[in-house]
């Protein structure tokens, strides 16, 4: 297996949120061709969702739909090792009713009746080795164990356990997706091989935020990359990139504003690694619709040139 702690990360996130039955399609395998021809990538992140009913549900239902079947995220990795690229396989919890994973949580002292930590911990371990081994088992260059998970960050002993059973079954790095502003809220960054967060940090903000990750950096002496960043093609995004509820005018100057701010910032800094930007999905809309829809993704969209040109230059000058 590669070691994927050397190298600029070229990467796109493909296929969120792995609603079962929509990568086992020949549309499917063309939108990850196209956006590997486009982006000129050399990573991607196959990233898909299990569910739990509620915020403090112990049960994460990974074996039924919607989420993805083991087969559709192998055949997923097999594509994209077939187009050269470096696979992170990244699984992550979701909420049923649609509150936002970084709600999740439990007292902190278990209290008869009521839903415990150790349960939650315990159905979300099966969860994530489950995948650890299909990651070990295709190959996968690096895995993640939990992403942007912000009311758990604080169970360091947990944490350290899960990363301990991960390790038993997977042989490669492992990385965690912090959410942004809490890179320096993590305690257990040692236990991991690589630190990464999401980048959704306003356009006029890049510098105090990265002045803050490089301490932690530093601190710790490990990789880093930004494992999700990206923004809406929709007016005011780029001030708000992580609000995807955000109702605005569909805008690629917006989108593209965000990307070029964001790349001018970090290339100053030689301790970002790179990205897995947010996000291409599995099923594209047409090429005619793209460029006048907002939404995240890039297709078509001013931005898609602005992601090539900046990763091609990145890879020819590492």
């Amino acid at each position: 297996m590669n070691n994927p702690l050397h190298g600029y990360k070229a990467g796109m996130t493909w296929g969120w949120t792995g609603t079962r039955g929509t990568w086992a399609t020949e549309e499917a395998m063309h939108s990850m061709e196209i956006m590997a021809d486009k982006l000129a990538l050399n990573w991607v992140t196959i990233a898909f969702a299990a569910l739990q009913d509620h915020p403090q549900s112990t049960q994460i239902d990974f074996e039924n739909a919607p989420t993805v079947t083991d087969d559709e995220v192998k055949n997923a990795i097999r594509k994209a090792k077939e187009l050269g690229l470096q696979v992170c396989l990244k699984p992550v919890v979701n909420v049923r009713n649609g509150t936002w994973r970084a709600h999740i949580r439990f007292f902190d002292r278990d209290v008869p009746c009521e839903p415990k930590w150790s349960d939650w911990f315990q159905s979300y371990t099966r969860f994530i080795v489950h995948h650890a081994r299909i990651a070990e088992e295709t190959g996968c260059e690096l895995f993640c164990i939990g992403c942007e998970m912000v009311s758990t960050d604080h169970r360091e002993a947990e944490w350290r356990q899960l990363i301990a059973e991960v390790r038993k079954v997977y042989s490669g790095p492992i990385t965690y997706n912090c959410d942004k502003y809490q890179e320096d809220h993590v305690s257990w960054w040692d236990a991991v091989d690589v630190i990464s967060s999401s980048g959704y940090y306003p356009v006029d903000a890049w510098e105090e935020n990265l002045d803050r990750i490089e301490a932690v950096v530093q601190a710790h002496g490990k990789p880093f990359f930004f494992i999700e960043a990206g923004c809406m093609s929709q007016e005011g995004s780029e001030f708000l990139p992580n609000d995807w509820s955000l109702k605005g005018t569909p805008s690629q100057e917006a989108q593209d504003a965000f990307y070029r701010a964001m790349f001018t910032a970090c290339d100053k800094r030689p301790w970002v690694e790179g990205f897995m930007l947010w996000d291409w999905p599995a099923l594209l809309p047409s090429a005619e619709a793209a460029p006048h829809t907002g939404g995240y993704y890039v297709y078509g969209k001013k931005a898609e040139e602005t992601i090539q040109t900046y990763y091609r230059e990145k890879l020819q000058n590492s």
